[in-house]
């Protein structure tokens, strides 16, 4: 099952360009109601803009059955606790996010952004409309207060250097918008070949929306999921033509 942004409470009923400043205005007036944790994590590595690779459907698994899923080995969760939602915001993440979030019975709340023919800029922007509003709604959405999010999305909008210059207006990365570029140790970038590794971002302060804690986690698997790459962050993850990934894709 698949919710759209448009079905959260308190979600916009349609934001477009020239609405957004209104709604984020709208956004600063509500009373802040933050999850305790959001899990954020990369899609895993693609065949093509529609769909994963092997490898990349290979981590979905892995992810569920290691640290996302009910019963994980691994679990990212505490005992008795049980996510209060997946997000996602592109297909590659949706289709990660699935395996995971179908062992608890779990609709994902979609940001949608589908393959089609628009130009790149295109993409981005909207991309960047999305990506506010998601975190918009992380901020105000009192079913999500107090618990833990899993948010799976595109890594330049989860954290770029050159995106957030280049948008230097307005606030376009969940690293900005989450307020993590407020903490000390929060990459600026996220690398474009490193897709095993969890941020986690823990709120303490009630009526805040700065994170009081930051974490990276590396996800390592060995088992029956060996050859999914578990590299460390920024480091060559040794994937090659023959692996049926799109390398150069690994740039978008």
């Amino acid at each position: 099952m698949i919710s759209t942004w448009k079905d959260l409470e308190g979600g916009p009923r349609g934001c477009s360009t020239g609405s957004r400043g209104a709604a984020l205005s709208l956004w600063a007036g509500r009373g802040l109601a933050m999850p305790a944790r959001i899990i954020i994590l990369r899609h895993g590595e693609k065949a093509d803009k529609w769909k994963l690779c092997d490898i990349g459907q290979e981590r979905a698994d892995a992810l569920a059955a290691n640290y996302l899923g009910r019963d994980a080995t691994n679990s990212l969760f505490a005992s008795g606790e049980e996510p209060a939602a997946f997000l996602a915001i592109t297909l590659h993440t949706l289709e990660l996010a699935y395996p995971a979030a179908a062992t608890w019975n779990q609709p994902i709340t979609l940001y949608p952004v589908l393959p089609q023919k628009d130009s790149d800029e295109d993409k981005v922007e909207t991309l960047n409309r999305r990506t506010q509003e998601a975190a918009r709604d992380l901020t105000i959405n009192t079913r999500w207060q107090g618990k833990t999010v899993v948010m799976v999305w595109e890594h330049k909008h989860i954290a770029n250097k050159k995106m957030e210059k280049h948008f230097s207006g307005e606030a376009v990365t969940l690293r900005q918008l989450l307020k993590l570029n407020q903490l000390e140790g929060v990459p600026e970038t996220w690398p474009s070949g490193t897709y095993d590794y969890f941020w986690i971002a823990e709120y303490g302060n009630k009526g805040s929306d700065v994170p009081t804690r930051f974490s990276m986690v590396k996800q390592e698997f060995g088992g029956d999921h060996e050859d999914v790459p578990s590299n460390d962050w920024d480091q060559p993850n040794g994937l090659e033509d023959e692996s049926g990934c799109d390398l150069k894709g690994a740039q978008d």
